[in-house]
């Protein structure tokens, strides 16, 4: 083969230079290319960062996504954005809105499962007005970072803010009641004036029949619950007629206008050790029956009641010598009724409480059998149980312990297991006793006959005094003659003698000139008497004594024969 190629050339050498080909490798890739990929790469590397430092996509179960909007509403922690609303969508049962949000990536770490969300909008509540500034910028998500270690991605939003947001310092309990308090949530624990929590959220217990409340004390008023704290309501104005007589309790004014409870330590019991987890606690209906949670044991005791019990209500005091030492705890219980209530002789059961921890023994057992003990021995030496009332304007009744010194003798008696302590009447008993005996002596009284002996009595006292009446004008005629003569003749007597003075005094007659005799002859023995008047004035010893004068006096001896 190579000899049949050269053959060819060598024949036409003479015209052209052939010179042996360089075979090299086609590029199969143009350098325009480079701009495309450099494009692309730095298109990867933007989606690789966008991807890389949006935070994590969150959904929010809402009942309503009222004021929501995809790509415009904010998620807002302390008024910071710290994520947005990317899509909103019914759930599949349609009980609800399921919002998907893209969050920032600082807050990764926030999203614990216990976290809260909810709509944040105007609102208007008795606790005040708040999301006022979202009249302008719209509704937001408002989210509270919980506290758990656990971190979520699904949520379910709360239908309004919570009470006391996750995080804030304080401490839970839970109170609860079978009776008929209504609270709701937001309303205010009190203590002493000032608001130091609120009720967060109600459960009602079916099983149980009690309503549970989540309630939140926030710090530092949360150190005053200790373990014999109790909790009692101040809802509204409470009124209590009872025989102690009539009382008015109320609170703040806060709870006048909605609801509220209270707490504190009962006087003369020990605070206990500090509350720092959720406990339970009952809401008791006044203080005084917290108060009296205190009182762990009680002797019971049956009183059989002869009289009405109408005004004895259960709760109301069983007091020995006037102080209070139990409760009724029952009255008419029909598991220890024994005959039936139309039996002319029933005695409707009342159940009384004695309690140790009132008469100051101890409350344990030991008090309880010395309390029991005491009562059968008192029982025996007079001790009786009466119905008394406490209070005129309520008319409600008390059970009365006393000693009655000529009470007949009782044994011991047991009733269903309870000791029988004898009763006496009550006073308005025995007041209804002895007006029926006097009512009853009346009726016996011949009232017929002694209605007419008195009509024919006061028939007689009638013309006897119309007598009386007629003598009576006539004296009064008479006297009245008598005195007007009588005093006639006085007058014109007297008339005759007060002239006949006169005239005796007149000028000229003998009596006025003897009186001025009479009165000439003093003026002139005064007039003689002026001299002497003088010198004992000037003198006053001169009548006793001489002046010098005259010849001096000298005392001489008798001679014999003279007469003195």
């Amino acid at each position: 083969m190579s000899e049949q190629v050269s053959s060819p050339q060598s024949s036409i050498e003479p015209y052209n230079t052939v010179e042996n080909a360089e075979l090299k490798p086609l590029r199969r890739i143009s350098k325009i290319w480079f701009i495309p990929l450099l494009a692309l790469s730095i298109g990867m590397w933007m989606i690789y960062q966008q991807w890389g430092n949006q935070g994590p996509l969150i959904t929010i179960t809402f009942q309503t996504a009222t004021g929501l909007e995809a790509g415009k509403t904010k998620i807002k922690t302390r008024n910071v954005d710290v994520g947005v609303v990317k899509k909103i969508e019914l759930a599949e049962d349609l009980q609800g809105v399921i919002v998907t949000a893209r969050m920032n990536t600082n807050v990764k770490t926030l999203l614990h499962k216990d976290s809260q969300f909810w709509i944040v909008s105007p609102r208007v509540s008795l606790n005040g007005i708040s999301g006022l500034g979202t009249l302008m910028s719209g509704p937001y998500i408002n989210m509270a970072p919980g506290m758990a270690s656990e971190t979520n991605t699904h949520f379910v939003a709360l239908a309004s803010p919570p009470v006391t947001p996750a995080g804030t310092p304080g401490l839970h309990v839970t109170l609860n009641s079978d009776a008929e308090f209504a609270y709701k949530e937001g309303d205010a624990v009190i203590y002493k004036g000032l608001k130091v929590g609120e009720i967060e959220d109600t459960f009602f217990n079916f099983e149980e029949r009690v309503v549970y409340y989540n309630t939140f004390i926030n710090a530092p008023y949360h150190k005053l619950i200790t373990e014999n704290t109790k909790f009692w309501d101040i809802s509204g104005l409470a009124v209590q007629l009872n025989a102690s007589g009539l009382k008015f309790d109320t609170g703040s004014v806060e709870s006048l206008l909605t609801n509220g409870v209270t707490f504190g330590v009962p006087d003369g019991i020990p605070a206990g050790q500090q509350i720092t987890e959720r406990t339970y606690f009952d809401i008791h209906s006044s203080y005084q029956e917290a108060s009296e949670q205190r009182y762990k044991l009680s002797a019971e005791f049956i009183i059989l009641v002869k009289d009405t019990v109408r005004g004895l209500h259960i709760g109301a005091p069983v007091e020995y010598r006037g102080l209070e030492v139990g409760k009724v705890l029952a009255i008419n219980p029909p598991e220890i009724a024994k005959t039936s209530l139309l039996d002319k002789r029933f005695d409707i059961p009342v159940i009384i409480s004695i309690q140790p921890g009132r008469v100051q023994l101890p409350d344990n057992q030991q008090g309880l059998d010395k309390v029991k003990q005491q009562t059968l021995d008192w029982v025996s030496e007079g001790l009786r149980a009466t119905l008394k009332m406490g209070n005129l304007l309520t008319g409600a009744l008390f059970v009365d312990l006393q000693h009655y010194d000529n009470a007949e003798s009782a044994s011991t008696v047991r009733l269903s297991n309870y000791d029988v302590i004898p009763t006496v009447s009550n006073e308005f008993a025995q007041i209804t006793a002895k007006v029926s005996a006097v009512l009853d002596n009346i009726n016996q009284m011949q009232l017929k006959n002694l209605a007419n002996n008195t009509n024919e009595m006061l028939s007689n006292i009638t013309q006897t005094a119309e007598s009386l009446r007629q003598t009576s004008q006539n004296i009064d005629k008479l006297v009245a003659g008598l005195q007007g003569e009588k005093l006639n003749s006085k007058l014109l007597s007297t008339l005759d003698n007060l002239n006949k003075l006169t005239q005796d005094f007149s000028s000229g007659s003998d009596s006025y000139q003897e009186i001025n005799q009479a009165l000439r002859a003093v003026q002139q023995t005064l007039s003689d008497m002026q001299p002497l008047l003088l010198q004992l004035n000037s003198a006053p010893n001169s009548l006793i004594f001489t002046d010098g004068q005259g010849a001096k006096l000298e005392p001489k001896a008798a001679k014999s024969g003279e007469t003195h």
